[in-house]
């Protein structure tokens, strides 16, 4: 069994019919109880709860001082390569875009990871384009048997790989995956990946339970928001991360809420999704997950990111960029794979977070 077989059981139909119907008075059971069912969650997602999010984020936020204190752990990507064998629709790095392909050497991955390590930071997360050819895993452990040097935490964000791969990269050093779903409805993710390794949807939609049957410390998962009805697309999010919690008691499970930033394709998002409905999905997810962790990413504003600290978050990234060698110049004519909202610095994120009565973590484990 997997989630497949959870994602497949789902009636969505009914989901979707009760979070029409749900009303102020059941959101308000699902804010009294102190474990919340699938029921309870829909409740919190649905148009009714949108007037009451005040109380849910005073109870958000009391949860998570209960289970993760003051802390918001600090990191940063480092894009390694933007080679791609896929077409997705709404990514910069689509096969199909004419954009010049780069892939760091070890010697500029080298000058990345000093310059990033000055800013303090012990945490990264290490991006490729999804391609099998321009970045073997063999390239991959390469490169973090190289970053091991400099940081004690490296995360991946690449394409679906095998147990054996993942174990393979944990052995290296790896220790957290990254991997969103982009949408969890088959006919429409089927429609958006025309061609390319990634069309396989049951592939990428298991690949979260492989690292995790490999090892892996941490999982994070997520859907890209402004594909699909968000409110579809979070529940079922939150139900993936809650099958990931109770199936690897070991690991932390985390999410993140990307919603679609410009691109050099100049996809158009399907759905609107405001400040207003990301603050809702934040809320609910805490509220049904009290352990879960909550990423927010450069994708948002300064101003955005500054007033959801205090919503559940417990990771946020700084000093990003999303170009291959964005630091260190290797190559001046890399393309961002989408334009980030937030370009403070490590050092301006820290004092961000001081400022809001929390702890930057530039570390969170030994």
């Amino acid at each position: 069994m997997s989630f497949l077989d959870v994602r497949e059981r789902m009636d969505l139909s009914k989901v979707r019919r009760d979070m029409a119907t749900l009303g102020a008075l059941d959101v308000q059971r699902a804010l009294a109880k102190d474990t919340r069912d699938e029921r309870a969650f829909a409740a919190l997602l649905s148009p009714a709860a949108g007037a009451l999010l005040e109380p849910m984020a005073e109870k958000a936020h009391r949860l998570t001082l209960q289970h993760f204190g003051r802390a918001i752990q600090l990191y940063t990507p480092i894009y390694l390569a933007n080679y791609c064998s896929n077409a997705c629709l709404y990514c910069g790095f689509n096969a199909e875009n004419r954009i010049p392909r780069t892939k760091l050497t070890l010697e500029a991955l080298e000058m990345e990871a000093q310059t990033i390590a000055a800013s303090g930071l012990n945490h990264v997360l290490i991006l490729t384009g999804e391609s099998r050819t321009a970045s073997p895993v063999e390239y991959i452990a390469d490169c973090v048997a190289l970053l091991r040097r400099y940081f004690s935490s490296i995360s991946i964000e690449v394409y679906p790989l095998t147990e054996a791969e993942y174990s393979q990269l944990i052995a290296a050093g790896v220790d957290g995956l990254t991997i969103y779903q982009e949408v969890y409805q088959p006919e429409i993710y089927d429609e958006l990946h025309p061609y390319g390794p990634k069309k396989d949807y049951r592939f990428r939609l298991e690949a979260p339970e492989r690292a995790g049957r490999a090892g892996m410390r941490t999982i994070n998962i997520g859907a890209l928001l402004g594909l699909h009805d968000w409110r579809e697309e979070c529940y079922i999010l939150g139900l993936h991360a809650a099958y990931l919690q109770n199936s690897f008691l070991s690991a932390e499970i985390g999410v993140s809420f990307p919603r679609i930033r410009p691109e050099v394709g100049g996809f158009t998002p399907r759905t609107v999704v405001t400040d207003a409905h990301l603050v809702q999905m934040m809320l609910a997810v805490r509220l049904f997950l009290p352990r879960v962790g909550i990423a927010i990413s450069t994708r948002e504003s300064s101003t955005l990111r500054n007033n959801l600290m205090k919503l559940g978050v417990t990771k946020m990234s700084g000093g990003s960029s999303t170009a291959v060698g964005g630091r260190c110049g290797v190559d001046e004519r890399a393309t961002p794979q989408f334009e980030i909202s937030d370009e403070r610095s490590v050092a301006e994120m820290a004092k961000a977070i001081y400022r809001a009565g929390y702890q930057p973590v530039f570390k969170d484990w030994i």
